[in-house]
């Protein structure tokens, strides 16, 4: 867009901007292939000499608007979709680490990132040591390598809610000249600005809030353009030296401050392939229309239905970033001010027994492996989404055996603590 406009009309009207007689809104661009008059046209394509659309497998015109958008909510330089958040998290890392490389990772990261990280890019050569986000930063400091590529964390934990400081990561990241990557799913731009804080690159699995309504599976990664890769030219052969497979370029030289997203979009995604599918990125743009009316909903809900658990004999124990008992209150205040998400994570005193009873007697909320969209659902983490973890990992990931995390939706609010307190009723 040609000039800074508000969140809300960014969501609505950023990314796609239609010419004289073009559709108002987005076309889903549902073609492999993209037709060219000249052999030689198409092998400046091939030789990122110009820009253009040859196989969606690396880029699509429906995917860049809607990626254009995330960029511009964001405050970015350039961004990319991908196929998943687990996608976006993989090519953040793998795009500037390879055999050798180590990555800090914050504790309290989701499941599928956690096993992500220590497992299979393991089998890659890819080390990582695992911090705890609420530590000083002496202790910190302690777990960067000489071969640290990066620091990977959330902005807002999924599902231990811890809120992520910031500016304390990112200035030991850059104290040991490695990028800060931040998954930004909880928060979404809507509600909290990393760059702005000195994250470096932002990810988002936005099967979540950005897409709202369960619908399609999708990620985004996007990229500050702040990080100077040529001033550690030693840490980042992959950016800063010739590229062989497209007769040597060197990302950095030829495009700037889009260097970063274009080898992901030219190299990982051309050997790797986990594009969006451009109707999922048709749908994301749908939910990302009204993402900052949902997030307003979500957090305003979330709010009732925290301080309810909060009062509530049989909870023993509730953790959400909005609640002043909360140890994160302050860092969502300076962070989030607004509001944080619509996530609850809360205890029962019967133990993980009576949550499960409990959550067997819902009617309104939902048992379902997802969170974050417009109906109100319910997971046993410990059981579920982190259930590869042992106890020692668990506690370290902030997931307790009786952990309930609870997704708050747009329904009415009072439907929903209504729900809660007849399955409460029921779990002695």
């Amino acid at each position: 867009m040609s000039k800074q406009y508000e969140k809300e009309t960014i969501c609505v009207q950023a990314g796609w901007q239609p010419k004289n007689g073009e559709p108002r809104v987005l076309p889903i661009y549902q073609s492999t292939t993209f037709k060219y008059e000249t052999s030689e046209q198409m092998g400046r394509l091939f030789d990122l000499e110009e820009a253009g659309y040859f196989y969606t497998r690396l880029q699509n015109p429906t995917n860049d608007y809607v990626a254009a958008k995330i960029c511009e909510l964001e405050g970015g330089v350039a961004a990319m979709l991908t196929s998943s958040g687990q996608a976006a998290n993989y090519y953040a890392v793998f795009n500037i680490c390879e055999a050798g490389s180590h990555v800090v990772l914050s504790s309290t990261v989701y499941g599928g990132t956690f096993n992500l990280l220590t497992c299979t890019m393991k089998k890659m050569g890819i080390e990582c040591t695992v911090v705890d986000p609420d530590a000083d930063e002496e202790t910190l400091s302690g777990a960067f390598r000489e071969n640290t590529r990066c620091v990977l964390a959330e902005t807002i934990a999924n599902p231990a809610l811890v809120v992520l400081d910031i500016e304390k990561f990112a200035r030991l990241a850059h104290s040991h000249h490695v990028p800060l990557i931040v998954d930004n799913t909880f928060a979404t731009p809507i509600n909290c600005n990393p760059f702005a804080w000195g994250a470096d690159i932002i990810t988002h699995s936005t099967t979540k809030y950005m897409d709202g309504h369960a619908m399609s599976v999708g990620g985004c990664i996007v990229d500050s353009g702040n990080f100077d890769w040529t001033a550690y030219p030693e840490k980042f052969p992959g950016l800063c030296t010739p590229d062989e497979s497209y007769h040597g370029i060197t990302y950095t030289e030829k495009f700037g401050k889009a260097a970063y997203i274009t080898k992901a979009t030219s190299q990982l995604m051309r050997d790797l392939g986990s594009i969006q599918a451009p109707q999922n990125a048709f749908l994301l743009n749908v939910g990302l229309e009204t993402l900052p009316l949902r997030m307003e909903r979500h957090c305003y809900n979330a709010q009732k239905v925290a301080e309810y658990l909060e009062a509530h004999e049989k909870v023993a124990w509730v953790n959400y970033p909005g609640l002043k008992s909360s140890k994160y209150y302050d860092l969502a205040q300076k962070y989030m001010p607004d509001g944080t998400c619509g996530v609850i994570a809360f205890g029962l005193k019967g133990g993980r027994e009576a949550a499960v009873r409990m959550m067997d007697k819902l009617k309104l909320a939902a048992i379902v492996t997802h969170v974050a969209d417009v109906r109100t659902c319910v997971l046993h983490p410990a059981s579920h989404t982190h259930r590869q973890m042992n106890d020692e990992q668990l506690v370290e990931a902030g997931v307790a055996p009786d952990l309930i995390r609870l997704s708050v939706g747009i329904e009415n609010v009072r439907d929903i603590i209504a729900d809660l307190e007849q399955a409460l009723a029921q779990a002695d």
